[in-house]
């Protein structure tokens, strides 16, 4: 298989799994098995041609945001049911986002000064998968019980933005977990019952985090020397190839959820936990 091929598959993949809650990190490592292990650069990038996928699908949604920063008198839609919101309930909404991505840039920073690094063997990754799945069809009937309780809350609140930080640190520490499964339903169990409103809160932290990450990395290269040996026309062909999926991808999951539940998201990731327990060596 050629470079440039195996680079497409790889960002297809990317652009599929980065926002569904099956784990992009975890099929991308399962990927590398057989398409060839890639460099953080690369996997951070893709990851940001997904992010660049919801800064597109979100636009009007962050103009609202940025327009209530700098004063304007606009409003924005709150969620994908399209409910308005004053300015200032805008600029509320924004800095419980910048919380979060500050609670994640503490923490990514402080798992890169202890030195972690992702484990690349597969036997992490399904055991990963497996738990998630559990934790995910919990955390969702434990909220459809608060909403049948309570009525749906779409309220993000200061505690909801400073999990789901912490949220995504931990799935970047633990590849198999999901970034978007983790923040979404630490989102549900904190309280905002509705689905629509923890996935878009969720997606909106992930454009600063991924970005940062980005940045991150491409400077660490500068300074090592490495930039000088990454294979720019692969990175280039998979960054494409991550958004344009990315954004089919989210597209599709934004209407799923106004009427299904995660459950399915489940199953897949029990299935393939299984699967790869049973079929790949101890070893791999």
């Amino acid at each position: 298989m050629s470079d440039l091929l195996a680079a497409l598959l790889l960002g297809i993949i990317e652009g599929i799994t980065e926002f569904l809650p099956i784990s992009s990190t975890g099929h991308l490592l399962i990927a590398q098995h057989w398409l060839g292990h890639r460099s953080d650069l690369f996997n951070i990038a893709i990851q940001a041609g997904a992010i660049l996928a919801v800064v597109l699908i979100y636009r009007r949604r962050l103009w609202g945001l940025v327009n209530a920063f700098i004063g304007r008198d606009m409003r924005a839609p709150y969620d994908p049911l399209g409910v308005d919101i004053s300015p200032a309930q805008a600029r509320r909404y924004g800095f419980k986002l910048l919380t979060a991505f500050a609670v994640t840039a503490v923490g990514g920073v402080l798992v890169k000064k202890l030195g972690w690094e992702l484990p690349d063997h597969v036997r992490p990754i399904a055991w990963a998968l497996i738990i998630g799945a559990v934790w995910m069809v919990i955390a969702e009937q434990l909220a459809a019980r608060r909403a049948a309780r309570e009525g749906e809350k779409t309220e993000i609140s200061w505690t909801t933005a400073i999990l789901v930080g912490a949220a995504q640190v931990v799935a970047g520490v633990f590849p198999g977990t999901s970034r978007s499964a983790a923040t979404i339903f630490v989102a549900l169990l904190a309280g905002t019952t509705s689905r629509s409103a923890a996935t878009e809160f969720a997606f909106l932290v992930g454009i600063p985090t991924m970005f940062a990450a980005t940045a991150w990395e491409l400077m660490s290269m500068l300074q090592d020397g490495g930039i000088a040996n990454e294979d720019w026309a692969a990175l280039s062909v998979a960054f494409i190839a991550s958004t344009i999926t990315a954004f089919i991808s989210v597209k599709w999951l934004l209407r799923y959820i106004q009427s299904h539940r995660f459950t399915a998201f489940a199953v897949y990731r029990l299935a393939l936990g299984i699967a790869l327990l049973v079929f790949l060596p101890a070893t791999a």
